[in-house]
């Protein structure tokens, strides 16, 4: 591996091991604040929602500039909103810190630009595998020590995730080389593309199975903090370890299982069996009171995660010919963005009025319903 690509995945994955820490405890925090479960929802959208402002921005300029730059700046201000959250006195602060995330929220996006810049055909597939895989050690080892360090407090957690990302932005800053960049590249709103794209029928069926599912996932992830608190009495440690052994399920599945699987089905029935699962896990769950089944069911879960996440990002990526990869990923990076602003508001907000397992079993639902438009989708040929 070259040194190059050893210091983005480095970068990422210590920028992700500092997400994964406050995911878990994000929850358990504001709710010393006075924050309901429809507040805590509404916090994990501001991020979403910022981000979704201001990606295609800090993308144009990443093509302006440069990466490293802008990969700097978004690490920066990732620390400062960490810092911010452990400061806070007042709710009204928590979500400040994580607007001021999203809005400098360009790290994944500006490491994916740079994979592309130093990419080859022959290589590609294999260097973003290397993302993926700084994702999958992510969120094992973030919700992991955030569970270690919340035995000694909450802003513990949030000041190593700070420490971390401040590891992660010197790495980028003194050892990652700036690519090659196009400083002519136009801006172009995902907005816009999404309006043209959407004009095909395929594509426009497409973009809304990509965004039922990760609006189901963000109802997931967002509301696990609080499901296993109401119904199992966990805490922010058990919780952390919890998302940890997800995390190294997933790991599991995508090492092992999604290749032959692709290879065997096909990237649309890879992605129908995985919303299948993913709802078999989420709605067992929303009727289980019994924690060995709840752990069982992580099982389907983890799979249908697995198997959804890069059979969409293909179909995705296959969706439009080469000269449109940009237009069409930025998107679907888009519809991706509103279902995690909108996934959160619906999860908690309902787990709030009609109870955790209604929260559970209706993003379950969804997913099934997905899984049924999944099998009236044909790919397009490239345009």
């Amino acid at each position: 591996m070259t040194r190059p690509l050893v210091i983005i995945f480095l970068t990422i994955l210590v920028n992700l091991i500092g997400f994964g820490i406050i995911i878990p405890l994000l929850p358990f925090y504001a709710q010393t604040f006075g924050a309901s479960p429809v507040a805590i929802g509404l916090l994990f959208a501001s991020f979403s929602l910022a981000q979704l402002i201001a990606a295609p921005v800090l993308g144009h300029w990443s093509d302006r500039w440069g990466r490293r730059p802008i990969l700097v700046f978004s690490l920066a201000g990732t620390v400062v909103s960490f810092v911010m959250l452990a400061l806070a006195k007042s709710l009204a602060v928590l979500f400040l810190a994580r607007i001021v995330d999203g809005l400098s929220g360009g790290n994944i996006t500006t490491a994916r630009a740079y994979i592309g810049d130093i990419a080859t055909p022959e290589n590609r597939a294999r260097l973003f595998g290397l993302l993926g895989a700084a994702f999958g050690l992510g969120f094992i080892i973030g919700p992991g020590l955030s569970g270690v360090f919340a035995h000694i407090s909450y802003t513990a957690p949030i000041w190593a995730a700070a420490a971390i990302t401040v590891v992660a932005m010197l790495l980028a800053i003194f050892w990652l080389p700036e690519t090659v960049h196009r400083v002519d590249a136009v801006s172009v709103s995902p907005w816009t593309a999404l309006r043209e794209l959407g004009g095909r029928p395929n594509l426009r069926l497409l973009f809304l199975i990509d965004f039922l599912y990760w609006a189901s996932f963000a109802v997931y992830q967002t509301t696990l903090a609080l499901f296993v608190a109401r119904r199992f009495n966990f805490d922010a440690t058990h919780t952390g370890y919890l998302l940890a052994a997800f995390g190294f399920l997933g790991v599991i599945v995508q090492a092992a299982l999604v290749g032959p699987i692709v290879k065997r089905l096909g990237e649309k029935r890879t992605l129908m069996a995985g919303l299948v699962f993913a709802a078999i896990g989420w709605g067992g769950s929303a009727l289980t009171h019994s924690l060995p089944v709840f752990y069982l069911l992580l099982v389907p879960g983890a799979l249908g995660i697995g198997f959804c996440n890069p059979s969409l990002v293909s179909l995705v990526s296959g969706a439009g010919g080469r000269h449109e990869q940009g237009r069409v990923q930025g998107a679907a990076g888009a519809l991706e963005s509103l279902g995690r602003t909108l996934g959160p508001i619906w999860g908690n907000g309902v787990l709030q009025f009609l109870g955790e397992g209604v929260a559970y079993g209706s993003a379950a639902l969804v997913l099934l319903v997905t899984a049924v438009l999944a099998a009236g989708y044909d790919k397009p040929p490239p345009a």
